[in-house]
């Protein structure tokens, strides 16, 4: 039968527009059941246990997000399509999950797909989606546990536990409490978005700091900032008044000179 799959979405035409690019291009992939509504997905959810979800965000009633919290346990993986939602976006890239922007892209549908596949064979638990769970459940200051894709694993990290990113081309480098660093296969500027609103600030290009580290604002070298772990990073000269000004509004442990 290959991968049994749901198509969850609240347009009929959508549905049936995945369900041709499916046999199409992804030939696993074995389309068993089709919803229009949060209600009737987890009746069709209970009755054939998936392997692979394809689920529509916004839908009126019960949204996609609002299903996963109805129901009792996870054991499949999910490919979230969605039209362009900022807050929708950002809880999954946090939680490292796949998404597809309508319309549907082809070749990116079937990199989403063949990544499921790797995972279904493995037969991971899904933690990504508890985390994506937790990251909706807590204001964003809160937000315990961030994804970090390495290229062996999917790592989970404190965010409270993170000091410093900094870049290297096209990877980032997690530089954490407990003295370990993390490769994980993103660029910073993707990090950066989706920690600032944890309290992280760019402070150059190649650098973006845990306010809750920060020791202390130098002014050598035109602006650099002491972090917990003895480190300096360099503030670049455009973002020097953002960074002082930045922190003169939080609680800051350490003395602005």
């Amino acid at each position: 039968m290959g991968i049994k799959s749901i198509i969850i979405d609240d347009e009929i035409n959508n549905i049936e527009n995945l369900a041709i690019i499916l046999k199409t291009y992804c030939d696993t992939i074995s389309v068993v059941a089709s919803a229009t509504s949060g209600v009737e997905a987890i009746e069709l959810i209970t009755l054939h246990q998936p392997d692979l979800l394809f689920l529509d965000i916004q839908m009126p009633h019960i949204t996609g997000f609002k299903l996963l919290k109805a129901l009792p346990e996870i054991n499949f993986e999910i490919i979230f399509i969605t039209a362009y939602d900022q807050y929708a976006m950002q809880a999954i890239k946090f939680s490292a999950l796949d998404y597809l922007l309508k319309p549907i892209n082809i070749e990116e549908l079937k990199y989403a797909v063949k990544k499921a596949e790797q995972k279904i064979v493995q037969k991971q638990d899904n933690e990504r989606v508890k985390n994506l769970l937790e990251y909706l459940k807590a204001e964003p200051k809160t937000i315990q546990k961030i994804a970090l894709p390495t290229l062996e694993e999917i790592v989970y990290v404190r965010v409270d536990e993170i000091i410093r990113c900094e870049a290297s081309n096209n990877y980032t480098t997690f530089f954490l409490l407990s003295g370990e660093k993390i490769l994980v296969c993103k660029t910073l500027k993707e990090f950066s978005d989706l920690l600032k609103p944890c309290g992280f600030i760019r402070s150059h290009q190649s650098h973006l700091a845990n306010q809750s580290f920060i020791k202390s604002f130098l002014k050598e070298d035109g602006g650099v900032l002491l972090m917990h772990d003895k480190t300096k990073l360099p503030i670049s000269r455009q973002n020097r008044e953002f960074v002082k000004n930045t922190l003169s509004m939080y609680s800051f442990n350490g003395r602005l000179t």
